[in-house]
């Protein structure tokens, strides 16, 4: 395999830094043509001074300045803006660019990519389940263009392998429960900041983690991996399984299922989704065969996590409807990490959003983006 060109978007946060990892263990694989940050500049000097990619871009202009000071060494070009990091998707240099950002931000950097020919590895979620539609043209069932980051979806990628897609007869998508799993409705009600982020198996950024306590993530989740593997909604469940081992399951039209099973570390993941359809060796914690185990699932409680039902529900109205779903949820989540709203008033600002906010324009990059806009600012004020 030749030496991949890559281009990380996203490089200071969870996904990014952990990409990074597997690029220090693999430098004979790897040219690091450019990482990209949205404003953590301090982050993004450190990293381009250790490994000193081509290019180094901060998207919040404002920092463009910090980032120079803090750069040690003039080998890397640096660069800042929006449009400066469309530019640096499309060269032609590019051949794997890592979609790390977070909520709708990566939906266009999503589409450029593609568009311009890029191989994508994706653990921006949102692009699917927001532009779906628009971005099936490239899902050519063979995963080669589009290639999933998250755990759950590499896992279904994983099981998959060997296999024909008109053999399978449900996708099964797990959850751990997040930090709520045990608490009583009631006391779920009052729960903090502090409590929605003490996620119980994984180390993630402060959005996800909320998504993870609410359920949203596995309502996006879902309608990502329908976009995904071409699987109708009411072909894809999630089921919780506390434990994280089991990452997701392939239920086949002869009863067999086969599951992707491994200790959480999302580097595993990234790292497929680099080498695939190959394997390479990774340094991570094995299973202890010597002690005990146990491996349970239950179904989702609804009551407890309106978001999913909400996810789910959006998925039967109209095309624009995830959008807003999106939209309104990392408006809701923002809000409740600034402590503006309680915790359960997140599912109510979406409820209200996905029957307050319609549009009927033809689907298009545009029109999800205005969409985005006009139901970002009506979650802000209700």
């Amino acid at each position: 395999m030749n030496t991949q060109q890559l281009l990380i978007l996203g490089s200071t946060g969870s996904i990014g830094t952990q990409t990074l990892d597997i690029v220090r263990a693999h430098p004979e694989k790897f040219e690091l043509y450019g990482l990209t940050a949205k404003s953590n500049w301090k982050i993004l000097a450190d990293q381009i001074n250790e490994l000193r990619p081509a290019y180094g871009l901060i998207c919040d202009e404002e920092h463009f300045q910090d980032l120079r000071d803090a750069v040690t060494h003039k080998q890397t070009v640096l660069l800042s803006g929006e449009e400066a990091m469309d530019s640096l998707i499309c060269e032609d240099q590019v051949d794997t660019v890592v979609n790390s950002l977070v909520g709708f931000s990566g939906f266009r950097p999503t589409v450029t990519a593609l568009s311009s020919g890029k191989k994508v590895a994706l653990a921006n979620k949102e692009s699917l389940v927001v532009g779906g539609a628009l971005l099936a043209p490239y899902l050519n069932g063979n995963y080669d263009r589009l290639i999933p980051i998250d755990s759950e979806h590499s896992a279904i990628l994983q099981c998959l392998t060997g296999e024909t897609i008109n053999t399978v007869d449900k996708l099964i998508i797990t959850a751990s429960g997040g930090p709520f799993l045990k608490w009583p409705l009631d006391k779920i009600a009052s729960a903090t900041v502090n409590d929605a982020l003490n996620h119980p198996n994984w180390d993630m950024g402060s959005k996800i983690s909320i998504d993870s306590a609410t359920m949203m993530n596995k309502g996006l989740e879902i309608i990502e991996a329908h976009w995904l593997f071409g699987i109708s909604v009411d072909r894809i469940e999630a089921v919780i399984h506390p434990q994280s081992v089991i990452h997701s399951m392939v239920l086949f039209n002869d009863g067999s299922i086969k599951s992707q099973m491994g200790l959480p570390d999302m580097r595993l993941p990234i790292q497929y989704a680099l080498s695939y359809p190959d394997r390479w060796p990774l340094e991570s914690r094995q299973m202890n065969w010597e002690s005990p185990r146990e491996l349970t699932f239950e179904p989702v409680d609804l009551r407890k996590f309106p978001c999913f039902e909400l996810a789910l529900q959006s998925t039967r109205m109209d095309a624009y409807s995830p959008a807003i779903l999106n939209a309104s949820n990392e408006i809701a989540v923002e809000r409740f990490l600034n402590r503006e709203i309680s915790y359960i008033q997140i599912s109510e600002i979406v409820a209200k959003s996905l029957s307050h906010i319609n549009n009927s324009d033809t689907l298009s990059v545009s029109s999800l983006e205005d969409v985005d806009r006009e139901t970002r600012a009506f979650a802000r004020v209700i």
